[in-house]
């Protein structure tokens, strides 16, 4: 079998990308020296919070060799999740909470590998001497520097990778190729313009500059990443989010008229797509599983998605909740009782009725947590304000 040449081996890759269902794909030279010092920078920067698995083996991001050493080439590729059923409702009063879109459906990660290791079977098939190894967010790369460099689109200000035709609301993968493969036109334009509306409709401030988003900010890594308490400064901007967020997406100009999925497998799920703060916040270990199993959702851990859930239900401000927080101040996980206590004091805000204050009283003279003290201590400080 004779080998195929770097260009018809360019031509192939997309075509089997588009067979597959990927709507667009290219193929990026291995280095990324340049796009790691940027990197660097942010990180250095103390912008990624406490994500510790971006800052472990840092040097590997510099080139795709260091991933892999046979690599010679990469193909990166991009699957639509857009829903026509759109989540844009903003409010924070709501009973219910909002899960960014991607995790609705279901999770991708294998979803993706096994059609670029589909790919990579029939490029054998043309080429026996052709290896490669898959990536979906399961390496150190800079995806979507890479994916620039692949031509699939530019960089927002939002830090998200943008496609005309797609948006933002598309997935990456990546297979490395241990061949020499013409590289696609790296895309140079950037077609934000002048617009700034992800900045300026961002609730928390965390996007800091066009192309910066300070983590520790951003309500996508407050309600994914971060395991301990939610800062108090940046709850009442959170809203009813409890999964991600998509604001930043849904302002975005690029994004009205993007195409829905062909993927039923990334649609809403009906447990996903609009749900019960009441009802989550009664969910116990094995249930919370048991009704996200499969999606992105059970990253957030069962304490982190009732802290968030929390959260939601003081921005609320609504009584209803009041009798659901007396159970779960008493909550075995302190990250649960802490913030049980804000959320009390942020509904009772709206009410002035003594058991409220009481119930906090009572829950001080048995509680041994430090931070679970102080956060009752603060609530009924807020009461206090509101009595005066």
């Amino acid at each position: 079998m004779t080998e195929i040449t770097a260009k018809s081996l360019h031509d192939k890759c997309q075509i089997l990308s588009k067979k597959h269902g990927f709507e667009i794909s290219g193929i990026a030279s291995i280095s990324l020296e340049k796009e790691h010092q940027r990197y660097l920078s942010w990180i250095n920067k103390g912008y990624a919070g406490e994500m510790e698995y971006l800052k472990k083996n840092s040097e590997l991001r510099s080139s795709l060799e260091k991933i892999w050493p046979n690599t010679k080439s990469a193909l990166v590729v991009g699957i639509q999740y857009k829903s026509n059923k759109k989540n844009t409702k903003l409010s924070s009063s709501d009973n219910h909470g909002k899960i960014a879109e991607y995790a609705q459906g279901g999770d991708y990660h294998k979803f993706i590998k096994k059609r670029l290791l589909r790919i990579l079977k029939e490029l054998k098939e043309s080429d026996s001497s052709i290896e490669g190894r898959s990536f979906v967010d399961t390496a150190p790369i800079l995806e979507r520097d890479l994916a620039v460099k692949a031509g699939l689109g530019w960089k927002g200000k939002n830090s998200l990778l943008l496609n005309r035709t797609l948006g933002s609301y598309f997935f990456i993968g990546i297979l490395l190729l241990n061949k020499e493969i013409t590289n696609s036109n790296p895309f140079k334009e950037n077609h934000c313009g002048t617009c700034e509306e992800c900045i300026e409709k961002c609730p928390t401030d965390a996007i800091i500059a066009p192309e910066i988003v300070d983590a520790r900010r951003c309500i996508s890594y407050l309600t994914i990443e971060l395991r301990g308490p939610i800062p108090r400064h940046l709850r009442t901007k959170m809203g009813n989010h409890i999964f991600g967020c998509d604001i930043c997406q849904i302002v975005c100009p690029w994004n009205e008229k993007a195409p829905e999925t062909q993927q039923n497998r990334f649609l809403p799920r009906p447990e996903t797509e609009d749900i019960n703060l009441e009802k989550l916040i009664q969910l116990d270990e094995k249930s919370f599983r048991e009704k996200f199993q499969g999606t992105a959702i059970l990253r957030a851990k069962h304490d982190g998605f009732l802290r968030n859930v929390l959260v939601a239900i003081g921005n609320s401000h609504k009584k209803e909740f009041l009798n659901i927080l007396r159970k779960t101040l008493r909550h075995r996980y302190p990250l649960i009782r802490g913030h049980s206590a804000w959320a009390i004091a942020e509904i009772a805000k709206k009410e002035n009725q003594d058991w409220i204050r009481f119930s906090l009283e009572d829950r001080l003279t048995v509680e041994k947590d430090e931070w679970v003290i102080e956060e009752i201590e603060l609530a009924l400080g807020e009461i206090s304000k509101k009595a005066r």
